[in-house]
């Protein structure tokens, strides 16, 4: 008995240690009301539901047991009953108890599980857009028909539990007899017609709610494929046909209840019969002789008028229906004579910030060059962003952040992986157009910010220490008397965590369930778990804001900034919902993938509704990498969606108008959402229902070319100068964008480029810009193929097969250009002396040139592509000759200081080649200050002259 107490006690701990240290961490992040609203909302659909089903049941078991018949003569049927009556007999209560309660529970679980169609119910907000066939506003579609199916099933589920339930009683206790010819009580008659009444009145409703189900409806059409909404032969046959049903139905529910009077099921039964009948032959033979006989025949022009609503209506969803398409030769040329070459050339520089390091290549790299310590690690994909060089230009910037990694440790055990070891440090960057010409070895990205700890040209002083972060999965104990080590340099620099996220463990009832939930008993007994510890888990950023807001689909790649003093992971997440009328289906999970999520898992988008025909980027998260603090911003002000959430968790998505500049600097396009949406245009950038139909059009995204698995290739940002119309190439500007190429489907051939405005700052945030392509130019796969034909590369790749090296391709930029395509790819070298990527050499082709040039810069094969000589786009300006040149200045200060800024960059410099990071990190904070002093002291003698 003491064994089964203890077993019981502790089985209930268990349950309240997962239900309390949910609660702890919700209210440490300060989201508590979504821990409660979706408690509250599962415990009342549960007991209310729960409740419904259960006395449902309940109460046909016991009428049935009350209209039971007087013993009469015992037949063998009854006989054989006779004894699971007495047996039952003195547990009656019990067993209708048991009975009841486990259906209740069932039932309850079930509709828990539903808590956020009702939330959605009850908090709908309209669309203000009517479905064309019945005129309801598309908040009936997405909001109330989910609820009402739900409400429906559950009734559906409850009369037939309630059915057979009464059944099995009668036939207990004699009502219903199946020996010698089925035979039922005039009591049992009544009562089970009433309950098969209640489940033929249900089926009408279902007929009913089945018509404006129709509007959002999956089907396969060759034409369009996964389609959603009604069909001709939906409007012409299915809809007459439900409501037919409907009234078939009613008539029948109506002769069931009629028996509580006739007391035979004569009439019911043949009426039943009927309806069955006619569900065959008007809702399934009658829309199939429609289809066969007046579709099939004429397909197009029967189905126009609803190809032409499918189109509208996804195109809407989507958010692609202001896509602006425009013809683009696509051939291009070269020059004939030195002046036109030579301007092209100069054109070329201008076009675009060509990022030569590819972020998803160089994240080995920045760990070999930049990790300085074996517990630190870079993420194997880095993320590209905007910051301002030290003139103010913005440029286009791969950053990581070095997080930490437990593999690395030198000593495993339980104290340093969860106390001593808990969190990464720095943010570094590298400039995304070049490499550096005096590093050692050649080829490595040039870091604008670097070190340990990091100085560059991030802001000084922001907070470093990273506690939440991708690499960041397993939970760290910090804030007490155990110190963390920071890094180590000049012995080691040790820390205590002071930020406020985290759940408090000096309550030993904490520390109890924390054990219990983490399977750790340590934590329970541990002296290094003191006061002021506090427990830190739930660290990666799409962890943190999915469990935040459980109904956001949150994006694949959350990618770091510096903003304000600390670095911020910024998080993209949409709602979405699959009840968009007539808008085709999409899977999420398959139309964001490409060859960059198939090699990282991580990169996946986490899906709340994988299938879906509507989807917004409704909201931009962050999550502070120190003290794990998650904000959400409204950032789509018109989505009834996201409107719908914000009144079911009122305060916890802030207004768009809270976002700081320095943040919203930082913010972008989202990737997740542009491949739906490229996907999509592969087909829905035809608006001609007949040429939709013919399918002569349909475009398809391209395979990776740099990559050997057959994956979709993925977008990349990239800053250049789009064309326009009516606007000249001096009157173009660059803009940071996210841009994909297609090709026509089956064929290599390059068929369009798309682009969209991805600065969150630009006037034209979003805008889509598709280039159709209408001469015949060679598609990503050829210029790979042509590349790697040509007789340079073949060389060079023979060369290095004495090197023990592997030649590793980098991302093949596509650039519009003066009416062609250039295509730009830096190819890295990785194996030898450095078991790494460095950049070696890059492959250019242009439309209008005969061949792919590979040569060893960027401004080597522009030269080699248009023969002119031009200036290297990685390289500043160069300074005007004829500029005058500002006097030296005479104040003694600015020279004794700049005196002590040269001698430290020499000092840095010797360093640096003897592989003293130390001593370099020391001689150029040195150099920093004296620079420093002397800006100080010019600018303070300029204002007293």
């Amino acid at each position: 008995m003491t064994l089964g107490v203890l077993a019981v006690l502790a089985m209930l701990f268990v349950m309240f240690a997962g239900f309390w240290t949910d609660w702890l961490w919700y209210r440490s992040v300060n989201y508590s009301s979504v821990f409660t609203t979706t408690l509250w909302t599962k415990i009342g659909l549960f007991a209310v539901f729960g409740l419904l089903m259960a006395a449902a049941v309940g109460v046909n078991i016991w009428l049935a047991h009350r209209l039971r018949p007087p013993l009469s003569a015992m037949s063998l049927e009854q006989q054989s009953l006779d004894r699971y009556r007495m047996g039952i007999a003195p547990y009656k209560k019990w067993i209708l108890l048991a009975i009841t309660a486990l259906v209740g529970l069932i039932a309850g679980a079930s509709a828990a599980g539903q808590w956020r169609t009702w939330l959605m119910w009850v908090n709908g907000v309209p669309f203000n857009q009517k479905d064309p066939q019945f005129g309801l506003d598309v908040a009936f579609y997405a909001f109330d028909l989910p609820w009402y199916r739900f409400l429906l099933g559950f009734g559906f589920a409850a009369a037939v539990l309630s059915l057979i339930a009464a059944a099995l009683t009668h036939y207990l206790y004699g009502g219903l007899r199946v020996t010698g010819g089925a035979r039922a009580t005039s009591a049992a008659t009544g009562h089970l017609s009433v309950l098969l009444g209640l489940f033929v009145a249900l089926k009408a409703v279902a007929y009913w709610l089945d018509r404006y189900g129709l509007a959002v409806k999956s089907s396969d059409f060759k034409a369009t494929g996964n389609w959603t909404g009604l069909r001709y032969v939906d409007a012409n046959a299915y809809l007459p046909a439900k409501t037919i049903l409907f009234c078939i139905a009613a008539i029948c529910a109506v002769l069931f209840f009629a028996t509580l009077w006739r007391r035979t099921w004569q009439l019911p039964v043949i009426g039943f019969g009927l309806m069955v009948l006619s569900a065959i032959l008007i809702g399934g033979l009658y829309p199939a002789i429609v289809q066969k006989f007046q579709v099939e025949p004429n397909e197009q022009a029967k189905e126009q008028e609803y190809i032409e609503k499918n189109i509208e209506a996804t195109r809407k969803a989507y958010d692609i229906d202001g896509v602006k398409i425009q013809d683009y030769d696509g051939k291009g040329k070269i020059g004939t004579d030195d002046a036109a070459k030579s301007e092209q050339r100069k054109q070329a520089d201008a076009q675009a910030s060509y990022r030569l390091i590819d972020p998803n290549v160089v994240g080995p790299t920045f760990d070999t060059l930049q990790r300085l310590r074996k517990y630190y690690q870079f993420p194997t994909t880095l993320d590209v962003d905007r910051y301002k060089d030290a003139s103010g230009k913005e440029q286009d910037t791969v950053i990581g952040l070095r997080e930490l990694d437990l593999d690395g440790i030198p000593k495993r055990n339980w104290i340093n992986d969860h106390f001593t070891y808990t969190h990464g440090y720095g943010a570094i960057t590298a400039k995304g157009t070049g490499t550096d010409p005096n590093a050692d070895p050649a080829g490595s990205p040039e870091f604008t910010e670097k070190g340990l700890p990091t100085t560059g040209q991030l802001p000084k002083g922001y907070q470093q220490r990273i506690y939440y972060g991708e690499k960041t999965e397993q939970y760290s104990i910090v804030g007490g008397p155990q110190k963390e080590l920071d890094y180590e340099k000049d012995g080691e620099q040790t820390t205590s965590y002071q930020g406020k996220s985290g759940v408090n463990l000096s309550n030993p009832i904490n520390r109890a369930a924390y054990a219990v939930a983490f399977s750790e008993p340590q934590i329970l007994y541990s002296g290094a778990i003191g006061e002021g510890s506090k427990i830190l888990y739930n660290r990666t950023p799409k962890e943190r804001v999915e469990a935040v807001a459980p109904w956001l689909t949150i994006d694949g790649d959350a990618y770091p900034a510096v903003v304000d003093g600390r670095i911020q992971w910024i998080v993209d997440a949409y709602t979405t919902t699959n009840g968009y009328p007539y808008a085709s289906r999409t899977t999420l999970g398959d139309t964001t993938a490409d060859s960059l999520t198939a090699a990282n898992n991580q990169r996946a988008v986490v899906a709340q509704q994988n299938q879906v025909n509507y989807i917004r980027n409704s909201v931009k998260a962050t999550v502070d990498a120190y003290d794990g603090t998650v904000k959400l911003y409204q950032w789509d002000e018109k989505d009834p969606v996201l409107k719908t959430w914000m009144n079911a968790f009122p305060g916890t998505v802030e207004k768009k108008s809270a976002i700081s500049p320095e943040l919203k600097e930082h913010m972008r396009y989202p990737q997740d959402l542009f491949k739906v949406q490229r996907e999509l245009l592969t087909r829905y950038h035809v608006e001609d229902a007949r040429q939709f139909y013919s399918g002569s059009d349909v475009w398809q995204v391209p395979d990776d070319p740099t990559n050997k698995e057959k994956n979709a290739v993925p977008p990349y940002y990239q800053s250049l100068k789009m064309p326009e119309k009516g606007k000249t190439q001096d009157q173009l500007q660059q803009k940071f964008s996210l841009t994909t190429t297609f090709t026509p489907n089956g064929r290599p051939n390059l068929q369009a480029f798309m682009a969209v405005d991805a600065d969150a700052n630009s006037s034209e945030y979003g805008t889509i810009r598709v280039l159709n392509v209408k001469s015949e130019v060679p598609g990503p796969q050829q210029v790979q193929s042509e590349l790697n034909g040509n007789n340079e590369v073949a060389t060079f790749v023979r060369d290095l097969r004495g090197t023990d090296s592997d030649i590793v391709y980098g991302n093949l930029l596509t650039i519009p250009m003066d009416d062609g395509f250039l295509y730009v790819e830096p190819v890295y070298v990785k194996g030898g002396n450095a078991n790494y990527p460095l950049l070696k050499k890059v492959g250019v082709s242009y439309t209008g040139a005969r061949d792919p040039v590979f040569k060893d810069t960027l401004a080597e094969s522009f030269d080699a592509v248009f023969g002119a000589q031009g200036q290297d786009p990685a390289d500043p300006p160069k300074e005007d000759p004829d500029k005058p040149t500002p006097p030296p200045s005479s104040d003694p200060t600015v020279k004794e200081a700049l005196d002590e800024a040269q001698k430290a960059f020499d000092e840095a410099d010797k360093a640096l080649k003897a592989g003293d990071l130390s001593g370099y990190d020391e001689a150029m904070k040195k150099a920093e200050e004296a620079v420093q002093r002397a800006v100080e002291a010019e600018g303070k003698a300029r204002k007293e002259d």
